[in-house]
């Protein structure tokens, strides 16, 4: 089983739904033959019927030959039961996501099935050693979790149980390769890469809103248009609907024994009490609908200053913004400051620092400059659109003004945060690290793997720890501990696999 199934290999798949369905698809595509099984009458030939037209749309936009749509269309079967997966060399199921549905299937299926047929579960986040726990043959069970809509996500995470065969393991992910999808390897941990690393993205939204930092729409667009991200977390959480994404966190939270690193939310706990799921109730964090407008972020009014601003020349993001500035016809002076703590910007008595974690009150406390004004991070501070500002409690109107019209005469929309800890971007990129670097730490996956499914499974514009590695080890971490010490909770300590990289001056 080193190898991907050969061609005239027949592949099972049970469940109709838009999983089943479109891993049906992909796997006709590949050359397969497919018998697609449904407990519900009629539901597996709807699902194949479905299937066809969609390649006759696919021919008809040009985005596929004609004979190829129809040699995959000859090659999909819908079943009548699990009888007709006797000869199968690999059976998926891609049904509920419930742990006793799922031992009792695969139960169903080892009493029919080959003793060298494969079985693959789907499951986004059930542990795999225990859906396979009661089975005659467990090394042959394993997880190849697609992402939705399969035909187009490219992501396939591979998970191997405590008695999944490597063969087995192996075989699926030159299977996956033989699909065209990009197979990631993980090990049976609860929510296995990208449900367990993506959990930061939508948990430090909600904490931000719940201390009202900014209204959800700011937030989004904070992290859409500095952060690079293709959705900002409200819109994905409401798109994604609040009852599957709270259940997957609980379903984390509960698995890894109550870490407070996988709270859920009070505020998106109230959703569902509402029955606000998003999208398909027509409400979520925004309201849906054909008259419904289009929600719109906060962006400060413009500000004028007067002067010369002072750029740090030894500081990447100032000499981004002041090239910008230079661009736009604005004159500037440099200065020559070395070191993290050194302001980026200055101005009329005012400096501008990156966030470094600590609130803005907090750094101005401790520095002594009470016109203390941070940005956020930026995924490219050169073409960003939009950059989060937060003002020290202490600040003077004229240093919130002055340093606010410098960033606006270069070009960037500024939302004003309320003065949080961490800010927006870097606090979420600093806890996807962190939530990655442990998944690498645990030997849950590899640093590639992690970054790799974290692209390609949930189009974040960079892998976590790529991310961290461009800002700056050091830099996160030191995000971490100054977050962690304003908070004072658990949620924030640090990956013992970031101190070990800092101590040692070395990358993932």
């Amino acid at each position: 089983m080193s190898q991907g199934l050969t061609k005239d290999s027949l592949i099972g798949v049970v469940g109709s739904g838009a999983m089943g369905t479109g891993i049906a698809q992909v796997a006709a595509v590949a050359g397969h033959r497919v018998m697609l099984f449904d407990a519900r009458d009629g539901a597996a030939q709807a699902a194949c019927d479905a299937i066809r037209k969609t390649l006759t749309t696919l021919v008809e936009k040009g985005r596929m030959p004609s004979d190829q749509a129809s040699a995959a269309a000859a090659r999909l079967h819908a079943a009548s039961s699990f009888n007709e997966f006797k000869p199968a060399f690999l059976v998926v199921e891609a049904i509920v996501e419930n742990l006793e549905a799922k031992q009792q299937l695969f139960a169903s299926l080892e009493a029919v099935v080959a003793p060298d047929c494969v079985l693959a579960t789907n499951t986004s986040s059930i542990s795999i050693t225990s859906i396979g726990a009661n089975l005659l043959h467990p090394a042959r069970l394993v997880g190849m979790h697609f992402f939705n809509p399969v035909p187009l996500m490219a992501l396939v995470e591979v998970i191997s149980g405590l008695a999944t065969s490597s063969a087995v393991a192996d075989c699926i992910e030159a299977t996956a390769k033989d699909w065209g999808k990009l197979p990631v390897r993980a090990t049976s941990t609860p929510g296995f890469i990208v449900n367990r690393v993506a959990r930061p993205f939508y948990a430090e939204a909600l904490r931000l809103l719940l201390e009202q930092a900014a209204d959800p729409a700011s937030i989004d667009a904070v992290m859409r248009d500095a952060g690079g991200f293709r959705m900002g977390p409200f819109e994905l959480m409401d798109l994604i609907g609040h009852d599957v994404n709270f259940a997957v966190t609980q379903s984390v939270f509960e698995a890894y024994h109550n870490d407070p690193r996988f709270t859920p939310s009070v505020l998106q706990k109230e959703l569902l009490n509402a029955g606000f799921l998003g999208r398909k109730s027509g409400r979520g964090f925004f309201a849906y609908g054909p008259d419904v407008p289009a929600p719109k972020p906060q962006q400060h009014a413009d500000s004028a200053y007067s002067g010369k601003p002072s750029f740090n020349r030894h500081a990447p993001a100032a000499v981004a913004i002041a090239t910008r500035l230079a661009a736009a016809g604005h004159e500037f002076d440099w200065h020559e400051s070395v070191g993290d703590n050194k302001p980026l910007i200055t101005l009329h008595g005012a400096s501008l620092y990156l966030t470094d974690g600590r609130s803005a009150t907090m750094r101005a406390s401790e520095s002594g400059q009470a016109d203390t004004v941070l940005i956020d991070l930026a995924l490219a501070m050169d073409t960003c659109t939009r950059l989060a500002v937060a003002v020290a409690d202490q600040c003077s109107s004229v240093g919130q003004t002055s340093l606010v019209g410098v960033l606006q005469a270069a070009g960037y929309r500024v939302t004003m945060l309320r003065d949080v800890p961490g800010m927006v971007v870097m606090r979420t990129v600093a806890m996807l690290a962190n939530e990655a670097a442990d998944a690498v730490n645990q030997g849950v996956c590899s640093a590639a793997d992690a970054n790799l499914a974290m692209q390609k499974g949930v189009n974040y514009p960079l892998g976590p720890l790529a991310w961290a590695e461009r800002v700056g080890l050091e830099l996160i971490q030191r995000v971490l501990q100054n977050v962690g010490a304003e908070y004072g909770e658990d949620r924030y300590r640090i990956s013992p696999l970031i101190r070990r990289k800092v101590a040692a001056g070395t990358t993932f």
